[in-house]
C-alpha cells in the first residue's frame, strides 16, 4: 500500500540532486545518461526512507481486520489486551487519512504513544489477539499466534520510529558536524 506522493516532498530530492550531482531541477530527461540515471536513483532511495516506512506502516494496518462490525470484535479484544486507546479505529482514522496522504509522523507518533503505555503483560497478551487475526486472515506458515503478533508488533514499533526518524531534521549543523568529525576520526 503506497501513501499518495506529495509534489513538495520532491523539493528536498530535487535540492540533493542540485547539490551533489549538479543537476540543474530544469534538465529534460532526453538529456540524462545511464550513468547519471543510475546516480539519481541511488539519492533517491537514500532520500526515500520515511515514504517507504509510511507505506509500510499502512500496509501493516491493512493486514488487521478492517474497522466495521466484522472486526468490532477484533478491535475489542486489542483494545481490552493492550489497555491503550491510541490503537482504536475512531482514535487513528485522522491519522490514518493523512498517512493515505503522504503524512506519516501523526499516525507513528500514535502508535508509539500506544505502544510506550503497555505494560510487557498487556504487550504480550496485544500480541496474542494480533497475531489470531493474522493467522485467521492470512495463510502464513506454522507459526504461534503469540510468535505473530509479537513480530507484528516490534514491525509495528520499529516502523513508526522509521517514519519519525526519517522526518527528523537536525536543527543544529554545528552539532551535527560536531558529531561527524568525531565519527569520522575513529
Amino acid at each position: 500500500m503506497l501513501p499518495e506522493f506529495r509534489s513538495h516532498a520532491s523539493a528536498p530530492l530535487s535540492h540533493q540532486l542540485e547539490q551533489r550531482l549538479g543537476l540543474d531541477p530544469r534538465l529534460e530527461a532526453g538529456r540524462i545518461d545511464v550513468e547519471r540515471v543510475a546516480d539519481i536513483a541511488v539519492v533517491a532511495s537514500a532520500h526515500s526512507d520515511g515514504y517507504a516506512a509510511t507505506a509500510h506502516l499502512l500496509g501493516l494496518l491493512a493486514a488487521l481486520p478492517a474497522p466495521t462490525e466484522a472486526g468490532e470484535h477484533f478491535w475489542s479484544d486489542l483494545w481490552r489486551s493492550s489497555g491503550s486507546l491510541y490503537l482504536l479505529p475512531n482514535n487513528i482514522k485522522d491519522y490514518v487519512l493523512s498517512s493515505l496522504a503522504g503524512e506519516g509522523t501523526g499516525l507513528a507518533g500514535q502508535i508509539l504513544s500506544a505502544v510506550d503505555e503497555m505494560t510487557p503483560p498487556q504487550r504480550i497478551a496485544a500480541g496474542g489477539v494480533i497475531g489470531q487475526a493474522l493467522c485467521e486472515s492470512d495463510h502464513l506458515p506454522d507459526l504461534k499466534t503469540q510468535v505473530i503478533g509479537e513480530l507484528w508488533l516490534r514491525d509495528l514499533e520499529l516502523t513508526a520510529w522509521r517514519v519519525l526518524h526519517a522526518d527528523h531534521t537536525s536543527a543544529d549543523p554545528a552539532r551535527r558536524k560536531a558529531f561527524l568529525d568525531a565519527w569520522t576520526s575513529i
